[in-house]
């Protein structure tokens, strides 16, 4: 456990070496993490564990960031970031939760409240919002819609999912592991893909919309 003494020494060293800490009494830095010159640290940030800093990265206030590589021009707002990489110039937050195994390339974003585990996506892919998404592998300029849930977890054993480059996910689709989508595949928004999608099809996995004409609405008795 660091001293409130030696936190504070801990942090005026980051400041003379360049780093720029808004509030160095409302950040803790342990010993072991490397930040590197013009890396701004807002208040409220944990950092620990074998974390690296890069240049120009931002690190927004209240984020947790452990054994983690943030590299050049990164940005983490408002996270938890744990055993993870983060690609240059990508943007996480507000309200992740990366975990163990997620490996983010260059230009991806990470967005709010999304979960990721044990995955790999290529540069300039998205998954911007409310989704989960664990043990899955990327491709580049991937976009996961609202809601999307890779169902990795049968109960006993977990399976990954493929997706392919340019492929666009529907908001509230879920992809039952293992499945493959192909490159430029299209999900349809609302399905559940169970089947491997093959590249530039568009899969639809939905039951039809029926309409009851003159439906009278329930009455209390």
């Amino acid at each position: 456990m660091i001293s409130i003494k030696n936190q504070e020494d801990i942090n005026k060293k980051h400041v003379e070496s360049g780093v720029s800490i808004i509030d160095i009494s409302a950040t803790y830095i342990e010993e072991t993490v490397k930040i590197a010159p013009t890396a701004v640290i807002y208040p409220g940030v944990i950092l620990e564990g074998s974390t690296i800093i890069e240049e120009a990265v931002v690190i927004g206030a209240n984020s947790q960031v452990k054994d983690t590589v943030v590299k050049k021009g990164a940005r983490v707002n408002i996270s938890v970031v744990v055993g993870a990489v983060i690609g240059e110039e990508t943007e996480v937050g507000p309200f992740a939760y990366l975990r163990p195994g997620t490996n983010l390339a260059n230009n991806c974003k990470v967005g709010g409240f999304v979960e990721t585990k044990n995955i790999n996506v290529a540069a300039k892919s998205k998954i911007p919002h409310l989704s989960y998404v664990g043990d899955a592998d990327i491709g580049s300029g991937v976009n996961i819609g609202c809601g999307v849930i890779t169902a990795n977890y049968n109960g006993v054993n977990k399976s990954r999912t493929t997706i392919g480059d340019n492929v666009f996910v529907g908001s509230n689709s879920n992809l039952v592991a293992p499945v493959t989508l192909e490159d430029n595949a299209y999900i349809a928004a609302g399905s559940t893909i169970t089947k491997d999608v093959k590249g530039e099809g568009l899969a639809i996995a939905r039951a039809r919309q029926t309409e009851i004409k003159d439906w009278e609405r329930p009455t209390k008795r």
